[in-house]
């Protein structure tokens, strides 16, 4: 994935074009892959679908495919402010570190707390570096990062949610990110025109960014509380990030027990 967004960096890749570049990166990891591929039905599901486990074979391994896709690009679309692309990385890899101790606590299961521990093994690195990288990356920034490390970052936490087989519970890590794809949806579709660049726009004046039309959550923040400077509104951004984060863990404890 470090390769692919190399070559996205120099070869200045179009939007539809980067979102299959995943999917190439991805296919290693789907035909190494060994573990089940099983759900279990929510318990309120169960009376009308007529079992707790469900099998979905292929469809479960196109359901992986997606997912790390949609975490390698979510992470590049959600960028274009100094520190918000590594900060975003942190705050997520904090919490899948948090998530997987938690497991591995509460769980008697060898194979369960080994899924979650090898998935400690791969980003707690991650989370290293990028604390690292985030000191040099901060505003005023001295180091970009690109598209090499937005998508090795996000393709790395696909992975260990695929392989910690808590896919659930990082889409709602990424619920930010979510909902920054929903509002890219037509400028990435096509449907509406879609500039190389979808930054906020900068008053020289006043120092301050000011959202723009485009569909991102950056220029939708900014259109709602008003004009701030790069520093404040890349702060709030990795607070609402943390706040995300926060809500996943709230609803596995208010859902722990009725829902699985």
């Amino acid at each position: 994935m470090i390769l692919l967004g190399f070559v996205d960096d120099v070869l200045d890749v179009p939007w539809r074009v980067k979102l299959l570049l995943p999917s190439i990166a991805a296919l290693p990891l789907l035909m190494a892959y060994a573990g089940h591929t099983t759900i279990i039905i929510p318990k309120p599901l169960i009376s009308y679908v007529g079992q707790e486990v469900l099998d979905l074979g292929w469809v479960y391994k196109l359901y992986m495919g997606l997912l790390a896709v949609f975490c390698t690009n979510s992470i590049n679309i959600h960028a274009g402010l100094n520190g918000l692309e590594v900060g975003q990385t942190v705050v997520i890899a904090s919490a899948i570190l948090i998530h997987n101790l938690m497991q591995i606590g509460a769980s008697s299961d060898p194979e369960y707390k080994q899924a979650h521990a090898f998935s400690i093994y791969l980003v707690q690195p991650l989370l290293a570096t990028s604390l690292a990288l985030l000191s040099y990356n901060w505003y005023p920034s001295s180091v970009f990062v690109g598209d090499t490390y937005t998508y090795f970052a996000g393709m790395t936490m696909a992975v260990v949610g695929i392989l910690g087989h808590y896919s659930e519970t990082l889409l709602i890590f990424f619920l930010p990110q979510v909902l920054n794809f929903l509002l890219s949806l037509p400028q990435l579709s096509g449907y509406v025109k879609c500039p190389r660049h979808r930054l906020p726009r900068f008053n020289p004046e006043t120092g301050l960014l000011t959202g723009t039309r485009d569909g991102t959550l950056i220029n939708f923040y900014l259109r709602m509380v008003g004009p701030k400077s790069e520093k404040t509104l890349c702060i709030h951004l990795l607070l609402v990030q943390a706040l995300g984060c926060c809500f996943c863990f709230l609803l596995r404890y208010l859902l722990a027990g009725w829902y699985k």
